[in-house]
């Protein structure tokens, strides 16, 4: 029998199949429904750091009566109290999956400086949270911040959950660092037990009817894979954190490729909103399938044997295909 398990953040998993945090994994009985289905863990949506603080301000939510005697960042905020039950809540709703399912859950914090993180890092280790996920999401609009402001506020907000708590400890990032290789290594330098490519920035739309700024959501697609592929496999022999692969991620090849790569585990979203939670089957059928078509007898075997290192030609995964993809569009014209 093909062995599907696979090691990430130090938790050993049946397969390496993690649905991510989404709107999915909210209520207790998907969570069920993902563990029959094989999924090999959860992340828990993520408790947001405004949360936090309007709870540490005695503050349950933004209205025309508290709005302006709360700080700039807090003001515009729409209703979120009864968002992931609040923060409070959101420790409980870890306490009861853990009950309910056998698989590790992982929770997820989002947001960009350290505030209350630390502090509720260590309720959600004793809540019982296998794993903590770091959604950090920062867009640097000001002028007056630099990259290397922003490299140092993730390195600092990294380091001090890492140091409160004894639970593993994993980076969701963004692609869009000027340097990305020395980002990673820097952040595994904290001991920061894991590394996930990557999170989406979610982009605002205009209303030309009411020329308002209104919220977009795009769900990923398998063209977004490529990008997670690519820093895998360069990343895969310059760090010691675990690779985790997410978006983009539909078919068991994705989660072939992205073993290949580098990633000892991949997530899913997206595609589970698109054909429901029962298809985590058809996508382990299909990771298993092609192990066995190919003689491959476990996960581990394939992971790593695609990375930058290790393929004949280190620079594809570099400018050098760029170059190479333009020069395969030579003759072509267009229809």
């Amino acid at each position: 029998m093909t062995d599907l398990s696979t090691k990430y953040l130090g938790l050993l998993l049946k397969n390496p199949l993690i649905v991510s945090a989404s709107p999915l994994t909210a209520y207790i009985d998907n969570l069920q429904r993902m563990e029959v289905a094989g999924a090999a863990a959860v992340v828990l949506p993520s408790l947001f750091e405004e949360q936090i603080e309007l709870q540490g301000m005695g503050v349950d939510k933004v209205t025309p009566l508290n709005q302006q005697t709360l700080p700039d960042a807090l003001q515009h905020l729409p209703e979120m109290k009864g968002y992931n039950r609040g923060a409070n809540g959101y420790l409980a709703h870890i306490y009861q999956a853990k009950k309910a399912v056998s698989i590790p859950v992982i929770a997820s914090l989002n947001g960009y400086y350290s505030g209350g993180w630390v502090q509720y890092s260590r309720l959600i280790e004793a809540a019982g949270a296998d794993a903590l996920e770091l959604n950090i999401y920062y867009l640097a609009t000001r002028p007056n911040i630099s990259s290397q402001e922003v490299e140092e506020m993730y390195l600092h907000l990294v380091r001090d959950v890492k140091t409160a708590v004894t639970i593993p400890v994993a980076v969701k990032l963004s692609p869009y660092f000027s340097a990305f290789a020395n980002m990673a290594t820097q952040l595994d330098a904290t001991g920061v037990d894991g590394l996930v490519l990557f999170n989406r920035f979610y982009q605002p739309d205009i209303d030309l009817e009411t020329r308002e700024v209104v919220p977009s959501l795009d769900l990923s697609s398998r063209g977004e894979l490529r990008l997670r592929l690519r820093w895998a496999a360069i990343l895969a022999s310059l760090v010691k954190a675990d690779l985790a692969v997410t978006g983009g991620v539909e078919q068991g090849t994705d989660i072939v490729k992205s073993l290949m790569a580098g990633a000892k585990a991949t997530a899913v979203a997206s595609v589970l909103l698109k054909h429901g939670i029962e298809h985590i089957k058809h996508i382990l059928a299909e990771l298993t399938q092609w192990l066995e078509d190919h003689g491959e007898k476990s996960v581990s075997a394939i992971q790593g044997t695609m990375n930058q290192q290790r393929v004949a030609d280190p620079a594809a995964f570099e400018r050098a295909n760029y170059m190479n993809v333009l020069k395969s569009l030579e003759g072509e014209s267009p229809d």
